[in-house]
């Protein structure tokens, strides 16, 4: 038997067993290049660290449920000057989940408030930060089924967990029944413990209706606006721009 047969055993003991990808090269590197074995060891034992955060990171990416894979490095600033670009990489530093932040995303239609508020959550989950990403209609949804078979605490547990929660185009719809107590309550159980990203179509004035009861509304937006951060979007869509940019679009595509 082989040292590194004898090894297998023994590494999988210790839950260890991925260093067996990186052992053979890093060995015959440790003979090449004349490493101590304090050396060796720390590369070989590197390699595990860099797998394991590689594979928490992806558990956590998938966890979140994020519906397209967008990140800050691929959103076009140029497209709409709008856009505040420094203060979306300031949040892409994930300060303000340590300060337990909103953020609050608002504009039309196509102007990349999905896009910026998913690169925000993968950017949480690349800092270790666990996520989730609903729309506001599924979240509510989800809510209501709860209501239905007793799972109520349950679900709102899920919604209340993550670190970041983001809701998406809140207020496309109207809020019915008790989908505004349900909103509610995900936002008062979240206030100054976890952070929340949403993004909707209405500008925040056009909120409180939504809740319905005017004491609701005061509470909830109180608790939305306090220690966030309100980032306003206007613009042309992304997925329908203006015929003279189209026009200049293509223009430079030709070049």
């Amino acid at each position: 038997m082989s040292p590194t047969d004898a090894l297998v055993p023994m590494l999988k003991k210790l839950r260890l067993s991925g260093v067996l990808q990186s052992l053979q090269l890093r060995t015959q590197q440790a003979v090449d290049d004349n490493l101590s074995h304090s050396e060796f060891l720390y590369r070989l034992l590197g390699d595990e660290a860099e797998r394991r955060d590689s594979k928490q990171l992806s558990q956590r990416v998938r966890r979140a449920s994020f519906e397209h894979a967008r990140t800050l490095e691929d959103f076009d600033f140029h497209f709409n000057p709008s856009v505040p670009k420094a203060k979306v990489l300031e949040l892409g530093t994930c300060g303000f989940l340590e300060r337990h932040d909103n953020v609050l995303i608002v504009g039309p239609t196509g102007v990349g408030k999905s896009h910026l508020a998913q690169a925000l959550g993968h950017r949480a989950c690349r800092a270790g930060y666990s996520a989730l990403y609903l729309g506001a209609h599924e979240l509510l949804q989800q809510m209501r089924a709860a209501r239905s078979d007793g799972t109520y605490e349950k679900r709102l547990l899920r919604f209340t967990s993550p670190e970041l929660l983001i809701i998406d185009d809140l207020g496309l719809r109207g809020l019915t029944q008790d989908e505004p107590a349900d909103l509610y309550e995900v936002v008062r159980q979240r206030y100054e413990r976890k952070s929340t990203v949403i993004t909707s179509n209405r500008a925040i004035e056009e909120w409180p209706p939504l809740f319905g009861d005017p004491l609701m509304a005061s509470a909830a937006m109180d608790r939305l606006l306090h220690h966030s951060h309100v980032l306003v979007i206007e613009g042309d869509s992304y997925r329908n721009p203006p015929p003279t940019r189209r026009r200049k679009s293509s223009s430079a595509e030709a070049r």
